[in-house]
């Protein structure tokens, strides 16, 4: 079992930066892979980054390659998502994903069993 809590949305200018959390409880954790989803009103949800459990499988959506990083640090069971160059096309709400079969992350969300409840991310032009 896995409890995840994403943190560190909010509203940012166009070109800023925001770093988003998320803390995870469960004795699986540091061997569960792990994903960041989002979505956009009106938009299906869409896979963002994840990271496998030793960090060394990563995945990035081609949307946000080259600006986002995505890391975990597992002694804190945390994951992190650092958003630089944001765009307002980046506005949704951005979920943490956590599986605890996939030895390295996958774009299907289906794939991974527990969700957090999301946190907000808006970018204004």
């Amino acid at each position: 079992q896995v409890h995840l809590v994403e943190s560190g949305g909010g509203l940012v200018q166009a070109g800023g930066s925001l770093r988003l959390s998320c803390a995870a409880s469960g004795r699986s954790f540091s061997s569960s892979t792990m994903g960041w989803f989002r979505q956009a009103p009106g938009k299906e949800r869409e896979f963002v980054a994840g990271i496998g459990w030793s960090g060394s499988s990563i995945t990035y959506a081609d949307s946000v390659k080259g600006r986002f990083t995505v890391s975990r640090d597992n002694a804190k069971n945390m994951v992190h998502l650092q958003m630089n160059s944001l765009k307002p096309e980046d506005t949704a709400v951005y979920y943490c994903a956590a599986s605890e079969k996939l030895p390295a992350p996958i774009m299907r969300r289906t794939a991974y069993d527990y969700w957090g409840q999301g946190t907000q991310v808006t970018v204004s032009s």
